[in-house]
């Protein structure tokens, strides 16, 4: 089987600023660099690296209180990385 490159899989948080109460236990928490804080007015995180996520860990989304934090659904993935797999451009 062929490797997909990373870059290529659309596993990383996104994050809801109506629901962000800017706690910072999402960046405190990830310790691949993904986040990166926005100072301002209010203050939020960035998914400045979306591909440093660990495939599969959505630790963040659960641990956020606010529940500002989502992935893709386990079908959803699932659908993308078939077709990554035949080939198929996305």
């Amino acid at each position: 089987m062929r490797s997909i490159p990373r870059n290529k899989i659309p596993w990383f948080p996104n994050i809801d600023y109506q629901k962000c109460t800017g706690c910072k236990t999402c960046f405190n928490f990830c310790k691949n660099n993904v986040y990166e804080w926005e100072d301002g007015n209010p203050s939020h995180p960035q998914v400045a690296n979306p591909y440093n996520c660990v495939l599969g860990c959505s630790a963040c989304a659960k641990l956020c209180p606010s529940g500002a934090i989502s992935f893709l659904t386990l079908e959803e993935m699932r659908k993308i990385m078939k077709e990554l797999r035949s080939g198929k451009v996305r």
